[in-house]
């Protein structure tokens, strides 16, 4: 009897032995999988970039720029400044890259979107989230015809088209028009006024070239925009310039 107590003793001490260093398998896993866990990458490198986006300064009390005549809206191909600031410009084709709103956001940038409404067609919904986002959305027409040429009754109706509808989609009238394919002439000017533009914006393709203050940069309407923006952003970060809001200066 003795003995048998006594082999209760020491294997009861045991089991109550192994409870105590016994960790439950899922307690096992948890710290497993918190030894992993490392801290939340910061966006300007999920988006490629080496450091985060530098910001303008703070942009100038609005200057009316030189006109083409009495009542006529400025025609603009850069913003005239001595900060190192460039503008970001998109014309229409951004809803075929989805990953585009998420750029956007993440990084806060501040870019402004010329819509015609015959091409964004159904993307319209992607454009309320780049605006949702802090997307500028302006005027490229309703159906991206050359207006240079045509009688001022189907320029306006181009323009004060697409203001309506713009209205009609996202509750404000653009200020800002750029005339497909960049071609314009004194009719435009006039029907632009007419239908409450401010400036008629044009801009250049966000080529290799060295960038300069002010530029108002575009990049195509193409499949894999977020890698072209990408690569800008890197050129815009190397040349020590920072991204202004088009809207802010104009």
């Amino acid at each position: 009897m003795r003995v048998r107590a006594l082999a209760a003793g020491v294997l009861a001490a045991a089991l109550l032995s192994g409870c105590a260093q016994s960790v439950d398998p899922i307690e096992r896993l948890g710290k497993k999988a918190a030894q992993k866990v490392r801290p939340h990458e910061p966006p300007y490198r999920r988006w490629g970039l080496a450091a985060p986006l530098a910001r303008a300064p703070k942009p100038p009390a609005r200057t009316t720029p030189r006109t083409a005549g009495p009542g006529l809206p400025p025609v603009v191909d850069h913003v005239p400044t001595r900060d190192k600031v460039v503008f970001l410009t998109y014309d229409d084709g951004a809803e075929r890259d989805p990953r585009f709103v998420d750029m956007v956001r993440e990084l806060r940038l501040p870019v402004s979107m010329f819509l015609t409404d015959s091409v964004v067609g159904p993307g319209y919904g992607h454009f309320a989230q780049l605006r949702a986002v802090g997307a500028g959305v302006q005027n490229h027409t309703l159906d991206h015809a050359s207006l240079r040429g045509l009688p001022y009754v189907g320029q306006r109706a181009e323009i004060c088209g697409q203001q309506d509808k713009l209205k009609k989609r996202f509750g404000i009238r653009p200020r800002l028009l750029r005339p497909p394919y960049g071609t314009y002439d004194s009719t435009t000017l006039r029907a632009a006024a007419d239908c409450g533009v401010a400036a008629v914006v044009l801009g250049r393709e966000a080529d290799t070239r060295r960038l300069r203050a002010g530029e108002i940069l575009t990049l195509p309407d193409e499949p894999g925009l977020t890698g072209a923006t990408t690569r800008l952003l890197r050129r815009v970060q190397r040349q020590g310039f920072g991204l202004g809001r088009l809207e802010d200066y104009l």
